[in-house]
């Protein structure tokens, strides 16, 4: 299984994390680059320190208790999220229900893709 964040398009809500069975996700710091980095992620979606306007306009003034792109995260929202064990991933879909961002992807042994929708 292949799991990765599409960074430009998340938000920061840590939905993913809280919801993940199997500790697929970890929140790292947005300033921090590299550790932004640590998944499969093409080069297309990696994080280069910008949010993709479409996304920021969407989720910045929304006020429901999460730290919206937040540089780091404080244990309950904000910095970006990392799929640093996608190989753990057992397909629940959780995440993909729960992302705001609408920035997961995972592919399964098959190829076959899913990607998340918001609801």
């Amino acid at each position: 299984m292949k799991v990765y964040v599409d960074k430009p398009l998340c938000t920061g809500c840590q939905h993913c994390k809280d919801v993940c069975p199997v500790a697929v996700f970890e929140l790292k710091d947005r300033k921090n680059i590299d550790e932004a980095n640590k998944d499969t992620a093409p080069e297309n979606a990696q994080w280069k320190g910008t949010t993709d306007q479409a996304i920021l306009d969407k989720w910045s003034k929304v006020e429901d208790g999460h730290h919206h792109f937040a540089d780091a995260n404080d244990g309950t929202s904000g910095g970006i999220s990392v799929a640093v064990n996608g190989d753990a991933c057992i397909l629940c879909q959780a995440c993909l229900i729960q992302c705001e961002g609408e920035c997961i992807h995972i592919i399964d042994d098959s190829g076959t893709e899913y990607k998340s929708i918001y609801a």
